[in-house]
């Protein structure tokens, strides 16, 4: 019986430049999130100066930003932070499904991570409780991802090189 092989990323990593687009919409909770998302790239090995932050509106404004940054090919991931909270109307659903469809279609269009760091909610309360005040902030998460991902796929990226060179 042959060997398995294993592909995955860790989280310690020095060389790559990571962007945050942020919904100000929210902002109370989302800023925790990217706190936390900061502080946990930057105990894992990542410059300070490696970190790019922009701000947008609102969550629905997220992805159309994204690709904006993500063609600009200057970043390694690019880690996507907004809340949206449910309300008595339909738009939560529409801002919350339409948003992650076109973040996931710009990684897929990029081959790039790009980490879909919005979080919906039922209620306040919910919201709250992810942005820190019991297990940490959901932006640590994201941010964790986002390195783990950058490494998965440089590796991946190797793996298919030497393969095809043999």
């Amino acid at each position: 019986m042959s060997e398995s092989m294993i592909m995955e990323g860790s989280l310690q990593y020095k060389d790559g430049h990571f962007a945050f687009v942020v919904a100000r919409f929210n902002g109370y909770i989302v800023g925790s999130f990217l706190d936390g998302a900061m502080d946990t790239l930057v105990r894992h090995g990542v410059s300070p100066s490696y970190i790019t932050v922009v701000r947008v509106p609102g969550a629905f404004e997220l992805p159309v930003t994204v690709q904006g940054i993500a063609k600009s090919g200057n970043y390694s991931a690019i880690i996507a932070l907004g809340a949206v909270i449910r309300g008595a109307t339909p738009h939560f659903d529409i801002v919350a499904n339409e948003s992650a469809k076109g973040l996931s279609a710009i990684a897929l269009d990029h081959g790039m991570p790009i980490i879909n760091g919005i979080l919906t909610t039922e209620n306040i309360e919910q919201t709250i409780e992810r942005a820190g005040t019991k297990a940490g902030t959901k932006g640590a998460e994201e941010a964790s991802a986002g390195i783990a991902m950058v490494q998965l796929l440089q590796r991946q990226h190797s793996l298919v090189t030497a393969i095809n060179c043999s």
